[in-house]
């Protein structure tokens, strides 16, 4: 009887002499999956300790000789990665093992050699960027949308054009501060060219790489030049000559060629891309980088159509339509090798990286267009594959007639093309 009582007795005695303490790891930002580059601090929070100095211990694969209750990561680098835990020791007092933080590190380190010394320098997370859609009418609104690939949260996205500067182009911000949705609606008068944006968050404030940017065009339905390419396709050959042309429908004057690369906007045909003949822009001995978008544009900001060229250094190109086409139109796609003028006998085509058809004559033919029928398309023989091209197809033209009656025997009808 007494031997029971003495124990409850002494487990009382017990937890009043020495009262539970709880260790409790916290992380701020609130994110267990970070850049090389990026700020965190764990916490280590005592619970029922009272006023009584503590020390901390920290515990990760590396050794951490630090006692006091914050542990700062700035700037995160690899190894800082793994499980973290902590506990509260006061003499022979010690608190419970916290709970666990698991930390990712995401990203890479380049070396870089400067002076004989050997450097780490952190390879930023860059995000992708998608427009939709990439191809405008008038009035028509845009999105853009900021991805970053990783499994993070908490960022601010920050949207940016590629405005000419010289030979190179600098970005202007569309908005003066960031937005934290990852969208991005264009709305007011959009301007022909190309877009990037970025992401950052924390404190300090933490930026992501700038993305790839992304070509938006946006036309002008009555447009008065058209912009013409010879031969007429949107794939070439290197070291093939390809010559474009702003030809003028109307007496509209001062158009000039621009095109969009990866090395941004660049205006007129240079005489380091192509040399002029009258309207005539000639790239004698095109090369790879000169693949990108191109369109002519008036002084008044107006716009032609535009053409997307792939100069490839392969030995297979998809000669597919420079334009968008119409529902109903017949549309034939041919496969193409660089050291033939006629085609490739055999091919398969592919539409958005699934094989559609096989053929014998190098050539594939919609005979009736559809909707359906846009995507991305290129073809694979045994001289090897071509580049993908997009190949856009609009809605069927729609008359609509409106007929008014003036009297019992005249009435006028209005069509409108649609």
């Amino acid at each position: 009887f007494w031997g029971d009582k003495l124990d409850t007795l002494m487990l009382i005695i017990l937890y009043d002499h020495h009262p539970t303490v709880f260790a409790v790891l916290t992380i701020q930002p609130n994110w267990t999956q970070i850049f090389i580059g990026e700020t965190v601090t764990l916490r280590c929070v005592l619970l029922g300790g009272g006023d009584t100095d503590w020390q901390y211990e920290w515990f990760h694969y590396q050794n951490i000789s630090q006692t006091e209750p914050e542990y700062r990561i700035s700037p995160a680098k690899r190894n800082n990665r793994g499980s973290y835990r902590c506990r509260c020791v006061n003499g022979r007092k010690t608190s419970n093992y916290s709970n666990v933080v698991q930390l990712t590190v995401s990203g890479k380190s380049t070396t870089n050699s400067l002076q004989h010394v050997l450097c780490l320098i952190p390879v930023k997370p860059k995000p992708v960027l998608s427009v939709s859609p990439q191809w405008l009418n008038p009035g028509d609104s845009v999105t853009l949308k900021c991805k970053v690939k990783e499994t993070s949260t908490d960022w601010k996205f920050f949207w940016y054009r590629n405005v000419p500067s010289d030979q190179s182009y600098t970005l202007q911000p569309l908005s003066d501060d960031g937005n934290t949705e990852e969208y991005y609606t264009l709305a007011d008068r959009i301007h022909t060219g190309g877009y990037v944006c970025r992401a950052g968050r924390g404190d300090p404030f933490y930026y992501t790489d700038y993305s790839e940017p992304q070509f938006l065009w946006s036309g002008d339905l009555q447009s008065t030049v058209s912009l013409t390419v010879n031969p007429n396709r949107t794939q070439h050959f290197t070291r093939t000559s390809v010559s474009l042309s702003c030809e003028e429908i109307g007496n509209s004057t001062g158009w000039r060629l621009m095109r969009y690369t990866d090395r941004g906007t660049e205006s007129e045909c240079l005489s380091f891309w192509g040399t002029i003949e009258g309207s005539t822009c000639n790239i004698s001995c095109p090369l790879t980088r000169d693949s990108g978008v191109y369109w002519c544009e008036s002084g008044s900001g107006e716009n032609s159509n535009a053409v997307n060229i792939t100069v490839t250094d392969g030995h297979v190109i998809l000669e597919s339509p420079i334009h968008p086409v119409t529902e109903g139109d017949t549309v034939t796609l041919v496969c193409k090798h660089r050291t033939t003028i006629s085609n490739i006998i055999k091919a398969d085509f592919y539409k958005d990286g699934v094989l559609i058809r096989k053929v014998t004559t190098g050539a594939m033919t919609f005979p009736v267009v559809l909707k359906s029928d846009e995507g991305f398309y290129k073809c694979k023989s045994n001289e090897g594959e071509s580049p993908g091209s997009w190949v856009t197809v609009r809605g069927e033209k729609r008359c609509f007639c409106v007929c008014v009656c003036v009297c019992v025997c005249v009435c006028v009808c209005v069509c409108v093309v649609s």
